[in-house]
């Protein structure tokens, strides 16, 4: 019963300090607009594209925030490629080299998440699908 006392006491301490320093809180939400690739490019297996992106980011003190970009092959209803490591929040673009994974309908979504204070938010961006063709066949 003591440790169950004590548990709680330590977790409303560490709630009371989080609050007072604004640690928990933000004033805004999380939003991403890709500028590249546009809507309707046409990028190719092997080519190095600069995926590029504007950012509104919350307003946190929390340590280990970082942005992932994720990659949809079928139009944004799902999102199983990770295209990136962990980078910086506050990144703007990134050097892809296009996989051989085909797609009329692919969409990147742009993700951003703080480790135990901020949870992972997603801002897919349908509105800037673009094409990945298919590899030139060598004969």
């Amino acid at each position: 019963m003591k440790t169950h006392r004590c548990l709680v006491a330590l977790l409303t301490v560490t709630f009371a300090i989080g609050a007072s320093t604004n640690l928990f809180a933000d004033s805004g939400v999380y939003a991403a607009k890709l500028i590249t690739p546009r809507l309707g490019q046409v990028v190719y297996p092997g080519q190095q594209v600069s995926v590029e992106w504007r950012s509104t980011l919350p307003k946190t003190q929390a340590g280990g925030c970082e942005m992932e970009l994720f990659l949809s092959l079928d139009g944004g209803r799902t999102f199983p490629t990770c295209i990136t490591p962990h980078i910086n929040p506050h990144a703007t673009s990134f050097a892809w080299t296009v996989p051989n994974l085909p797609s009329n309908a692919a969409v990147l979504d742009i993700r951003f998440g703080c480790e135990w204070y901020y949870p992972e938010s997603y801002s897919p961006q349908p509105q800037s699908t673009f094409v990945i063709a298919k590899a030139p066949t060598s004969h």
